[in-house]
């Protein structure tokens, strides 16, 4: 009866969730439409293929607006692409990639763990599928799940050959490295010579890391891995230097690509992508780093010590908190170092996080929670869903700007609501119902989200319009570009002049068309359609405005509408 509950809640979570909200959030942020394109440009240069050779020459080099796009691997590209072939070119076929990735490090997390830590393995599964961090990236079209999902599929698979030393595991770790590989290149199997070298050296058992180096499994990683890299290699004579050293080297050692943050950075990351289960998920980390330490104290005891006397136990017990916590950390810590930072970077972090969650909860059934864990718990659980119900609010307003009494005391009220529901919940039942009450919060925050329900009375929204679709205006380039295609063609040449690059990129996917900027090609000869953020919301931005006046001096300009959501004014430029 729980598992097929939570089938129904993984269901909700990963299935429902978008049909209802029609197709859902357009493209957001640079990184999404801009991959997107080059899926689609790669599928069109595969129709025009008409031979074997070109089809496979058409799936090598990845190319955007027609040039080559030589920054991540091709897996997330192939993988886009097929799907835009069986379900056409749009926004939410982009992001199938990422779901399906998500569906199989949920369901790999619950098999795994059914079969080597039993008893826990559904609440691992459902806290991991209802986390900000994977429900947010398994809704992007990016590469990070393309990287944490395999990666973390491989890691489980290699501690169960480490538990069993069956061979048979270790093709796992092998195989969804190369995977991982093409997904994001050689942090992958950093990462994992990282994570199992720390933990051979904690545990003082090297043989753990030389006997994984197995050679048939070296044999299978470089046969799924080098193909792509020398074909690409060989039809683009600059791939090592852009790749490697720009991309991969460069990128980590510097602030090239303007991506700094402080060195806490990740920490803060780490604290919201695992909401709503932040409180319980760093209690069950300080409970494994403790449990790790345990045995690390326990292994290097000597029988009969006074520190063996001490500790209790003589022998050691179970490595797996241990593993967990060093797969855990060492990603953070490793990416803590680089003058680049985003979130998705420390996504394979989260996996270990959320089974380390999961094992607490079902170890806590017997002694129950700690009551400031509990009641932490449950109140931050109330404060995600205020956040979320008065998400609209403050998407349209600002967040300086406070909402009205009635809207905060209406979202305070559902707040306080969702904050006795898991007290009473567990009350009545014990902790282990506590996962039933959150996901079941999380499924309605969802539906709230796509728009499935009345907007709690907050004002100055409508409310029938969906929440989705506010967020859509404010965030994705897709309403501006169904805009525009209702004034000129999808041939016809849009320009933009200081845009955002999200705004850049998402209007030429949404018209499968370059945009033109005028900081970088100059203003177009043709008449076009010219999109520009002169507009803010506290008066007009008189430099760009002048600048604007002398890219157009002597051509005749005039305003269509303006896009306030964005901050944006749209012109039509006369030709020259």
């Amino acid at each position: 009866m729980a598992s097929l509950f939570g089938f129904m809640i993984f269901f909700l979570l990963y299935g429902v969730t978008p049909w209802l909200g029609g197709a859902g959030m357009g493209l957001v942020g640079a990184d999404e439409p801009r991959y997107a394109q080059i899926a689609h440009e790669m599928l069109q240069k595969l129709n025009q293929a008409h031979t074997l050779r070109e089809q496979l020459s058409a799936c090598v080099t990845p190319y955007l607006y027609g040039r080559p796009w030589l920054e991540k691997p091709a897996l997330y590209y192939w993988r886009a692409m097929y799907v835009f072939k069986d379900f056409g070119v749009y926004d939410w076929v982009a992001r199938l990639p990422s779901v399906s990735f998500a569906l199989w490090l949920v369901g790999l997390t619950y098999l795994h763990m059914r079969r080597f830590r039993p008893g826990g393995h559904l609440d691992a599964a459902l806290i991991t599928a209802a986390c900000v961090g994977i429900v947010g990236f398994s809704r992007g079209a990016s590469t990070d799940m393309q990287l944490a999902a395999p990666l973390s599929i491989g890691l489980l698979g290699w501690y169960a050959w480490y538990e069993t030393k069956s061979k048979f595991w270790l093709f796992d770790i092998y195989f969804f490295t190369a995977v991982a590989t093409l997904a994001k290149g050689p942090v992958a199997p950093f990462l994992v010579l990282l994570i199992v070298g720390c933990f051979a050296a904690l545990r003082r058992e090297w043989w753990i890391f030389w006997k994984s180096l197995w050679w048939p499994g070296i044999a299978l990683y470089f046969a799924i891995v080098l193909p792509w890299f020398i074909a690409v290699q060989h039809q683009n004579p600059t791939f090592f230097q852009e790749f490697f050293l720009e991309h991969n080297l460069e990128r980590f050692a510097t602030n090239r690509y303007q991506h700094q943050q402080p060195v806490w950075y990740y920490l803060v990351v780490v604290l919201l992508a695992t909401m709503p289960w932040t409180v319980i998920a760093m209690r069950a980390t300080v409970d494994g780093v403790r449990m790790a330490a345990l045995e690390w104290r326990i292994r290097h005891a000597r029988a009969g010590s006074a520190a063996a006397t001490r500790i209790g136990v003589s022998q050691p017990g179970d490595a797996f908190p241990e593993f967990l916590v060093l797969w855990a950390l060492l990603p953070i810590l490793f990416f803590s170092c680089s003058q680049s930072k985003l979130p998705g970077y420390i996504l394979p972090s989260l996996p270990p996080i959320t089974i380390l969650t999961g094992d607490f909860l079902f170890r806590a059934r017997a002694k129950g929670l700690q009551r400031w864990v509990l009641l932490g718990h449950a109140l931050l659980v109330g404060v995600v869903t205020a956040a979320v119900l008065l998400l609209p609010w403050f998407v349209a307003h600002g967040l300086k700007t406070m909402p009205p009494a009635h809207a905060a005391v209406a979202a305070g009220i559902c707040a306080l609501s969702a904050t006795v529901l898991i007290l009473l919940v567990v009350q009545r039942w014990g902790v282990q119902r506590l996962r039933t009450a959150t996901c079941g919060v999380m499924v309605v925050l969802l539906l709230f989200l796509y728009g499935v329900g009345p907007f709690f009375g907050i004002p100055g929204v409508q409310a029938s319009k969906r929440t989705i679709e506010l967020l859509d205006r404010s965030y994705s380039a897709r309403p501006l570009a169904e805009r525009l295609a209702t004034i000129v063609p999808a041939n016809e040449t849009v320009a933009v002049f200081r845009v955002r690059r999200d705004m850049e990129y998402g209007l030429a996917f949404y018209r499968n068309h370059e945009v033109a900027n005028y900081d970088e090609v100059g203003v177009p000869p043709e008449e076009h359609i010219l999109v520009v953020r002169i507009a803010g919301k506290n008066g007009v931005d008189l430099r760009s405005q002048e600048a604007l006046q002398e890219y157009l001096e002597g051509r005749h300009y005039d305003e269509l509408f303006s896009w306030p959501e964005q901050e944006l004014v749209v012109y039509l430029v006369g030709s020259r």
